[in-house]
């Protein structure tokens, strides 16, 4: 663990910040590997007031029966993609995909495009002033880290990680193999501009958050 303390990994100078930080909102681009806890500080930092636009739950809203997307899924993967109600069958989905970087590939050509679309869009709609938290799981992944005004990462033990999606129904195995194919903590890193580390208990997690919101978010809002 790592003493229970915010990192800054890059400590903004005046000069940085003035250029970076939106003079109407506050983008945060939040992003963890698997297990880590992303949601959590999601959830935290949506308690402290932050508009959260999640591109986890943007994603399912864009594949969506009768959406252009599941519309384009079908076209490039075939209706066997389908559940017998015409809803995407997720895991077949992910069994097609998962092991081919190609059809990995085409997939996220036809998702992330209409995610940030819809994330735009989600933005636009909040009030000046805002904390706008984008919670990106493949935000390193995707090379977006220079769109936000502070990108955080959250970090956690490897073992822990592992242990934590074996308890929401996968065999260690999958859960290896699910952290493998994600960036690593050194590519997510060399984005941050804050790490959160989730390898202790909620307490000290929660007391991460409340010391990055007033060090980092209430000092420039």
């Amino acid at each position: 663990m790592l003493d229970g303390r915010v990192l800054l990994a890059r400590d903004l100078s005046d000069r940085e910040r003035a250029g970076r930080y939106c003079p109407d909102v506050l983008r945060i681009g939040l992003t963890g590997g698997i297990g880590s806890g992303k949601s959590t500080v999601s959830r935290l930092l949506g308690e402290h007031g932050a508009v959260i636009v999640d591109a986890d739950a943007i994603a399912r809203e864009v594949v969506a029966p009768g959406t252009q997307g599941l519309a384009a899924i079908v076209e490039a993967f075939g209706a066997a993609v389908l559940a017998a109600d015409g809803s995407l069958d997720r895991p077949r989905l992910a069994a097609v995909v998962f092991a081919d970087p190609e059809a990995r590939g085409t997939l996220d050509g036809i998702v992330h495009p209409l995610v940030r679309a819809r994330a735009r869009e989600l933005e636009a709609a909040a009030p000046p002033g805002a904390v706008v938290v984008h919670d990106v799981p493949l935000l390193a992944e995707t090379g977006q880290g220079s769109a936000y005004d502070v990108v955080v990462v959250v970090e956690a033990d490897p073992d822990m990680r592992v242990a934590r999606l074996v308890e929401r129904g996968l065999t260690a195995e999958d859960a290896r193999a699910r952290i493998a194919v994600q960036a690593t903590d050194e590519e997510r890193r060399a984005i941050a501009d804050v790490v959160l580390d989730n390898s202790g208990t909620p307490e000290e997690l929660a007391q991460q958050v409340e010391r990055f919101w007033q060090e980092r978010v209430a000092q420039v809002t």
